[in-house]
């Protein structure tokens, strides 16, 4: 229908087999030095960033996500932006490295002075980046909502506190950050076996949207290939199959999205769905199973039936094939990024050059309550 806790290293042998050596048998496998933690009401929330593979540096779709960052280097003037709790290397570093480029305004929203160390630790230069003093993360996401509210900040950046804890307070009735559309995420990943930059949505906020919500999901996504500038974006409706079959409920939804495109209720993409992954990314999987769509080889946009199956999608693309990828929040009156405490500077370099981009492209008041 095209139109658009925990668990414990496994240290059991075969049936049978022996450790080699006593030392064998004393080391638990996985075994790391134990490093006390450092003092402070806020330490039990820093991380340490996983290993990440390595990008392609050649690829179209990188080269894509590297224009990206270099229109928001362009910009008229940067755009002011509440990092909320930047208490590790990476959030804090992204946000100066940033800053730099003019591409944001950094407004550092957190306890001073472990901002502070983490800064003389790592070599990081605050000059006169403007510090909000607060204690825990939940007071942090407060203050972050109500410098939106006030008007001092055009977007906001998760650090390192819990991504629960910063939505908690964006949701909240009495932020005033809501508006009339469902507030969905997307990842932006560029992939080194693909040409164009793929948006995976929803992985991060809505865990099992019906029709309504999986309608402003899409809607959104289109809006902000449109408000990157990538123009009218080939979106594909992801299931299983690629046929409609009623006892998996993701290919009707999809059915139905690519109608309600064609009634004009989704504008501004290509739609098609249902369509299983392969027939979505790959041309020559679509042609051997007789699939005729503008869609289907060379989508875009990849919406997912749920959030468990896009997280895992999304991850197995960063981590199994290497892409780089940056992530925002839309549907609230500002972009919020959603980065992981596993990403690189680059990757939050690129986040924060999208949450810069879409700031400019939305119109300067956009709240609304509802939902």
């Amino acid at each position: 229908m095209a139109n658009t806790t925990a668990s414990q290293p496994n240290t059991a042998q075969p049936h049978g087999a022996q450790p080699n050596t006593p030392a064998q048998q004393a080391a638990p496998l996985h075994a790391a030095p134990f490093t006390p933690p450092q003092a402070g009401r806020a330490q039990s929330y820093l991380h340490d960033p996983a290993d990440m593979p390595a990008p392609s540096r050649t690829s179209k779709s990188h080269q894509a996500y590297q224009a990206l960052i270099e229109q928001a280097k362009h910009l008229p003037g940067a755009v002011s932006m509440g990092i909320v709790w930047p208490c590790e290397q990476h959030a804090l570093e992204g946000a100066l490295e940033a800053a730099k480029h003019s591409i944001v305004a950094p407004v550092l929203i957190g306890p001073r002075t472990l901002i502070t160390d983490v800064a003389q630790r790592y070599g990081l230069a605050l000059g006169a980046t403007p510090i909000i003093d607060t204690p825990t993360p939940q007071e942090a996401a407060a203050h972050a909502v109500a410098l939106v509210k006030a008007g001092r900040v055009q977007a906001l950046m998760k650090g390192s506190l819990h991504t629960d804890v910063l939505m908690h307070a964006v949701v909240s009735p009495e932020s005033g950050l809501r508006t009339a559309r469902r507030i969905s995420h997307v990842f932006l990943l560029a992939v080194p076996l693909y040409d164009d930059l793929i948006f995976v949505t929803d992985a991060a906020i809505n865990i099992a949207p019906d029709l309504s919500v999986k309608r402003d999901i899409v809607q959104n996504a289109i809006d902000l290939h449109h408000g990157l500038g990538l123009g009218t974006p080939r979106v594909a409706l992801l299931s299983a199959v690629e046929t409609i079959t009623p006892k998996i409920p993701g290919t009707v939804d999809a059915a139905a999205l690519c109608k309600m495109a064609d009634r004009g209720q989704i504008e501004g993409g290509v739609l098609d769905g249902p369509l299983a992954m392969d027939n979505a990314v790959s041309a020559t999987a679509a042609q051997i199973k007789g699939i005729t769509s503008p869609v289907a080889g060379r989508a875009q946009i990849l919406v997912v039936p749920d959030l468990e199956a896009g997280n895992m999608l999304a991850k197995n693309m960063i981590f199994l094939a290497g892409a780089e990828a940056a992530g925002v929040v839309l549907g609230a009156s500002v972009p919020i990024l959603l980065t992981s405490r596993a990403d690189s500077v680059q990757a939050r370099l690129a986040s924060l050059a999208v949450g810069a981009l879409y700031a400019r492209y939305l119109p300067p008041q956009s709240t609304a309550q509802s939902q």
